[in-house]
Parts: C-alpha cells; sequence; structure tokens
C-alpha cells in the first residue's frame, strides 16, 4: 500500500512539475502587449497573415460584397492607447468602451466601440508554441461603409499612419 501511495505521490509531482514548466515556458501576455504596441517591428513579426477573416467591402454598386485577404500591407499599426481596456465618456455623450471580451490563457479578444454599436476594434490573440500571436483583426479602416474603389486610398492612409509610428516606435 504504501508503495503504490509513494508511485502516486511520485506520479502526481512529475505531472505537476511538467505542467507547471510548461506554463512558465510561455510568453507573459502583458509582457508581450507592451512590446507589441511600443514596436513597429516587433508587431509585425507577431501577425499572422493573411488574418482568419478577409476584409468585406461594398462593390461600387452599393449592393455587391467583395472581399480582400487582411495583409501585411492593410495592417494598421496598433499603439497602446488602441489596446487599453477603458470606458471613455465623449463630450458628446457617447461611451467608447474597451475591453478584453475573451480573456483566457490561451486565446485573447479585444474589442473596442462604442456603446450600442459594433465593434470599431476587434483583435484576436492565440498563444502559439509558447508566443502571442494577432491571427485575426476587424478595424474600422475597412469597414463595409468603404466602398471599394476607396480601398486603394485608405491603404496609402493607413501606411502613412504607420510611417509616423515606425519612426517613433522602430
Amino acid at each position: 500500500m504504501k508503495a503504490i501511495r509513494l508511485a502516486f505521490c511520485l506520479f502526481s509531482a512529475f505531472v505537476l512539475a511538467t505542467m507547471t514548466s510548461h506554463a512558465a515556458g510561455d510568453e507573459d501576455f502583458q509582457t508581450f502587449l507592451k512590446k507589441f504596441t511600443s514596436s513597429a517591428s516587433f508587431q509585425y513579426s507577431r501577425l499572422k497573415f493573411p488574418m482568419k477573416s478577409p476584409i468585406t467591402l461594398l462593390d461600387d454598386d452599393g449592393e455587391t460584397e467583395k472581399t480582400f485577404s487582411f495583409t501585411k500591407e492593410k495592417w494598421p499599426l496598433l499603439d497602446k492607447e488602441s489596446l487599453t481596456e477603458g470606458n471613455i465618456t465623449e463630450e458628446e455623450g457617447g461611451i467608447y468602451i474597451s475591453k478584453y471580451t475573451v480573456n483566457e490563457p490561451t486565446h485573447k479578444e479585444f474589442e473596442a466601440g462604442y456603446e450600442e454599436s459594433e465593434a470599431s476594434l476587434r483583435v484576436v490573440f492565440e498563444l502559439i508554441a509558447g508566443k502571442w500571436y494577432v491571427t485575426d483583426c476587424y478595424s474600422d479602416w475597412y469597414n463595409l461603409d468603404l466602398p471599394v474603389s476607396e480601398l486603394n486610398e485608405t491603404i496609402r492612409s493607413v501606411q502613412e499612419e504607420n510611417k509616423a509610428f515606425q519612426k517613433a516606435n522602430p
């Protein structure tokens, strides 16, 4: 009986040590997020392109939807303010809410937008092989109100904003 109990204790200790060492090897999300929002090169290295969800826009006829892969050239670099949780009451009376709607150990979803409205930003983070990556995103830069004919100009605007971010946060 003592041998069985000892074997069980040793096995339990082994399992616990294995689980602890695995979790200890995983990147801390808050440390990742700080680096992600303060370094353009790091941010680009942690994006899985194309994003899972494509960009969907209305064709110039105003009825037909067209989809485009969400690729690196379309990515709007995200700063700390973009991914900070909180509620901000605007002077006009609207409340801008930003929060993690899913906050699991290996999967997180951040959403931001005005109360009673669709999210203007949705970012999905996944822990892959011990490192955090963005695997999906919705950005108001590319919403259904944007006509397909204006996509290239919007991409140029995003890239200009990105250049400013890169200059300040290489």
